[in-house]
């Protein structure tokens, strides 16, 4: 047990390690935007597409979010060499340095998915052959977590994303019925005795009120933009044959490159607006209770979708939520809500929740960041509309379909498949074109 401490210390150092460098990345493209503004919008297509050619040559484990790579070591084994690197140092040292070289390019990704694949790699690596401890299974599914609770700085948050998201534990109808009672129950005590605690009942406040209210709404409008772009992605990079798939999986770097094209675009017409994770723009949302909306919103949204269609490293965690704190400004700006901060909280929720289908890990995840106590009746409302109202759209969770990119081959060729928990229409599973070779 010693050594798996220090092995999570280690963890938790790489990973602040890995943020303080994404920030430097970050704060640089900053300069060179201010500097030269058009010069800099050409490295988007460049940066896309020598990343990708990079990526595919030495170190294919490391495309994309990386939660899906984890996902997949943890439910199989493989002894390959591709899919033997999904979760090791070797792939989490270029995951770090690719992602990085991204946000230095003004890619509109975020840290958190590759912070994930990062610990869970080195947690698994540098605990082999250890006898008497966890298995890998468990190993695993530890570091996944681990890597949410370093790149939030959410523990809670990183325990529920373990038995949610990676460990498939706790059934997802179960999931949602637990959700959908607790929030009931919160919104009727609400109801009798307002914002209620423990040794006293503090005095009714019109801001919350009006959070509960206007919840379901942005959760509808969180599940909507959420599930388009999780349906969009699994399209072009999930195991699902059609005719862009197999166009981008025959010319990769080419992909890459327009996808680079489209990122600039929308970055010139926002005004610089999308580049990077987007921490800066919802911060900014979060303080002022200004600027943003839905122009920011779909924005972001479409410079997200650009950057992880091209299957660069990168995560869509940070992205998601500056896209769903736009959402949220812009029911604020409606006068929907009494307080600005918490349509956007809720907006940032909604939106998380209808990427991933995470609704338990959006609510925590936003309450920890954000310190709102207070609105975690509401933000569990938004959270479970929008994955009721996202999965609509996309009937299985994203990384669960991206996972089976990442599944040892069956005979025949396809992937094998993680048995879904909820029967599943719209998604069929066939060779993989994500990273072949």
């Amino acid at each position: 047990m010693g050594v798996m401490i220090a092995v999570a210390v280690v963890g938790g150092l790489v990973a602040a390690l890995f943020a303080k460098l994404c920030d430097m990345a970050m704060a640089e493209h900053v300069r060179m935007y201010a500097r030269a503004p058009l010069l800099t919008l050409l490295l988007l297509p460049v940066g896309f597409g020598l990343v990708t050619w990079i990526t595919r040559r030495v170190a294919p484990e490391a495309a994309g979010s990386g939660i899906p790579q984890v996902i997949a070591a943890a439910e199989h084994r493989w002894s390959g060499r591709w899919g033997g690197q999904r979760v090791t140092v070797r792939t989490g040292l270029w995951k770090i340095v690719l992602s990085a070289a991204l946000l230095l390019c003004g890619g509109s990704i975020g840290r958190e998915g590759p912070t994930v694949q990062v610990v869970a790699g080195l947690m698994r690596s540098l605990s082999r052959g250890l006898t008497g401890g966890p298995g890998r299974r468990a190993v695993i599914i530890a570091g996944g977590a681990a890597g949410v609770s370093a790149a939030f700085n959410t523990p809670i948050a990183g325990v529920v994303f373990a038995v949610e998201e990676l460990a498939r534990g706790f059934e997802r109808r179960t999931n949602n019925f637990v959700i959908l009672v607790v929030v009931v129950a919160g919104f009727t005590s609400y109801a009798l005795q307002g914002d209620y605690a423990y040794f006293g009942v503090l005095q009714g406040d019109p801001a919350l009120a009006g959070a509960w209210l206007s919840a379901p709404l942005i959760g509808v409008s969180g599940g909507l933009l959420g599930g388009l772009f999780s349906r969009g992605l699994a399209l072009v990079i999930g195991p699902v044959d059609n005719p862009v798939a197999r166009w981008r999986a025959a010319r990769p770097i080419v992909f890459a490159v327009l996808c680079g094209v489209v990122a600039a675009a929308v970055a010139l017409a926002s005004g610089g607006l999308t580049f990077g994770a987007g921490y800066a723009e919802a911060k900014n949302l979060l303080s002022h209770d200004q600027g943003g909306g839905m122009g920011f919103a779909v924005a972001k949204l479409v410079a997200s979708l650009a950057a992880a269609c091209s299957g660069v490293p990168g995560g869509i965690f940070a992205p998601s939520l500056a896209t769903g704190a736009g959402l949220g400004a812009a029911f604020a700006h409606l006068g929907l809500v009494h307080s600005g901060r918490n349509a956007v909280v809720l907006g940032m929720a909604g939106y998380l929740s209808g990427v991933v289908q995470a609704p338990l890990t959006s609510a925590v995840i936003l309450m920890e960041m954000t310190r709102e106590p207070s609105l975690v009746g509401p933000l569990m409302l938004t959270a479970l509309v929008a994955r009721w109202t996202a999965g609509l759209l996309m009937p299985e969770p994203l990384y669960h379909v991206l996972s089976r990119s990442w599944l040892p081959p069956v005979p025949g060729g396809a992937p094998a498949a993680i048995e879904p928990s909820e029967p599943q229409e719209g998604l069929v599973n066939v060779n993989p074109t994500a990273w072949p070779s």
